[in-house]
């Protein structure tokens, strides 16, 4: 059951008169006449330049993603918005429908009733800016985007996902001048469950085109209900079942908009056979998570990397300071002043400066912001919590140098793509010299990184996968005391070096993003979390 719907010419007439399209396509005699069915998209320059000025109507599972199925989406609303006990229910309920001998459009409407009754609306449209975009854009075809690629008016409908799910990817993240889906009714801000046969108002849709050109699958357009979706344009373009199999994904160097920012626990694509699989896991997983926080937090960092080995961790190490014995070697000396070393790194999960720590097999301190008074407690090393005044923060850190060695995470947030945040220079400059640490982290099942309200559960989520793996690579010391261009350098300059250096190592892009853009992007709130979570 791939979730396709059939649900008949009602649904598609309403939209047809609602978009003003319902007087097209008639001959003299008033009966409707079909599109003409072309099975080859313009290839052309000029034949290109000409569909610009046309209104595109692409079917968003037919001519734009890869996959038929629409269940991973459904599943992703379930537990990112409600709860892994809803994703369980849903994924029981769709195996059931599997077996059932029903209409498309009635194992369609179980599927929505089960998502999203007694969802709140706010937490699903956060799911569908923050989550959905990126599994959406790693199932977009790169034939099907090229296809609208130059378009000035291009409106994606489907008649399957519901448009709170699309809209905001389809117009953030393509440019599509509108969406067309279905609706789920709600009620005082919570959604019951009910598909409805209506979609959302769009004047002058087709202003400045006087032609209609449609794009999708032949597979599709064989259904009713994609039958009258094209009825209304002039020209229809479909492409067969065999050349949709060819379709290639579109690389990260051609998505319309890089994707830098994403939320959600899932870190694979939730198909009906992965879900399974990451349920059947999931009882060993609350076990083994327990195991290994347990490993970390209470043996000596010399036995907890053989021994968390042992329950699948993988830790890779490049450029140790340390010997094999376990001290360190004389490539990061003991400082002349007073003060410790100054770590610096790219910010991965929470776990960052305890990795550092284990790698360097001694003590260090890290600063903390936001971060919840359990996670706190449970750190193996001591933690200086920030206040975002620079004055009482460089104090802090100041303090902590004074004491030992430190790890700063600069871009003050996580992030899970291969781009750096903006570095804050404060911490370079109560140093004459620091240490870069580049970090990657690889999680198969579960993120161990969040935005919401439980990020206390970040490293427990982390250590749920089946073989978490962390990358650590120490590089050569900087000076934050060096001189550019005959001038002295000021922190910005040396930071963003840095920034640079450890970019340059990890292969990752760097930006001017902040955390403050992140949680405005993915929340629309500052990012602050309540410490006594």
């Amino acid at each position: 059951m791939a979730l396709e719907s059939s649900s008949g010419h009602a649904f598609y007439r309403k939209v047809r008169r609602r978009l003003g399209l319902h007087h097209l396509r008639r001959s003299a005699s008033g009966i409707s006449t079909y599109p003409r069915i072309n099975h080859t998209w313009p290839s052309s320059q000029q034949d290109k330049d000409h569909l610009r000025n046309h209104t595109v109507v692409v079917d968003v599972e037919g001519g734009l993603l890869r996959s038929s199925s629409t269940f991973p989406y459904f599943m992703l609303v379930a537990i990112e918005a409600g709860s892994f006990l809803r994703g369980l229910v849903l994924l029981c309920v769709y195996l059931l429908l599997c077996c059932l001998p029903l209409p498309e459009e009635a194992k369609l409407k179980v599927v929505v009733m089960v998502c999203f009754l007694g969802l709140e609306k706010e937490k699903v449209k956060t799911v569908a800016r923050a989550t959905l975009p990126k599994h959406f854009l790693e199932d977009v075809a790169m034939e099907g985007f090229e296809a609208v690629r130059g378009v000035q008016i291009v409106v994606g409908v489907s008649s399957v996902i519901p448009r709170i799910m699309l809209e905001v990817f389809l117009k953030d993240h393509l440019g599509m001048k509108a969406v067309v889906g279905r609706e789920v009714k709600a009620i005082e801000g919570f959604y019951v469950g009910l598909l409805e046969k209506r979609s959302e108002e769009f004047s002058e849709l087709a202003e400045g085109s006087a032609e209609k050109t449609g794009f999708g699958s032949s597979s599709s357009y064989s259904a009713h209900g994609h039958h009258h979706l094209f009825s209304w344009c002039q020209e229809v373009y479909l492409v067969t079942p065999e050349e949709k199999g060819e379709w290639s994904p579109l690389t990260r160097e051609q998505h319309p908009r890089p994707l830098i920012f994403h939320d959600g626990r899932l870190a694979f694509r939730p198909t009906p056979e992965a879900t399974l699989a990451m349920f059947t896991w999931f009882p060993f997983a609350v076990a083994l998570t327990i195991v290994r926080t347990l490993i970390f937090v209470s043996l000596p960092y010399s036995a907890s990397v053989p021994i968390g080995a042992m329950t699948g961790v993988t830790t890779r190490v490049i450029n140790s300071p340390t010997s094999t014995t376990g001290q360190v070697k004389p490539k990061h000396p003991a400082p002349t002043n007073p003060k410790g070393h100054l770590y610096v790194c790219n910010h991965r999960t929470l776990l960052d400066p305890i990795y550092i720590a284990t790698m360097l097999n001694k003590k260090v301190s890290a600063v903390t912001y936001s971060v919840s008074r359990l996670s706190e407690w449970l750190s193996p090393i001591p933690t200086f919590r920030l206040t975002r005044d620079r004055d009482e923060d460089g104090r802090r850190m100041e303090q902590a140098l004074q004491r030992g060695d430190l790890v700063v995470c600069p871009e003050g947030t996580t992030c899970r793509e291969p781009y750096l945040l903006r570095f804050s220079p404060l911490s370079l400059e109560l140093v004459d010299e620091v240490y870069p640490v580049a970090l990657v982290n690889l999680s198969s099942m579960f993120d161990g990184t969040s935005t919401g309200r439980f990020k206390w559960l970040d490293s427990f989520y982390y250590f749920m996968n089946p073989r978490p793996t962390y990358h650590v690579e120490f590089m050569d010391k900087m000076s934050t005391r060096m001189v550019i261009n005959g001038k002295k350098s000021n922190s910005k300059q040396v930071v963003n070096m840095v920034q640079g250096e450890i970019g340059r190592v990890l292969g990752f892009k760097c930006t001017e993003l902040t955390r403050r853009m992140k949680y405005l992007m993915l929340t629309g709130e500052e990012g602050l979390v309540d410490a006594n979570q």
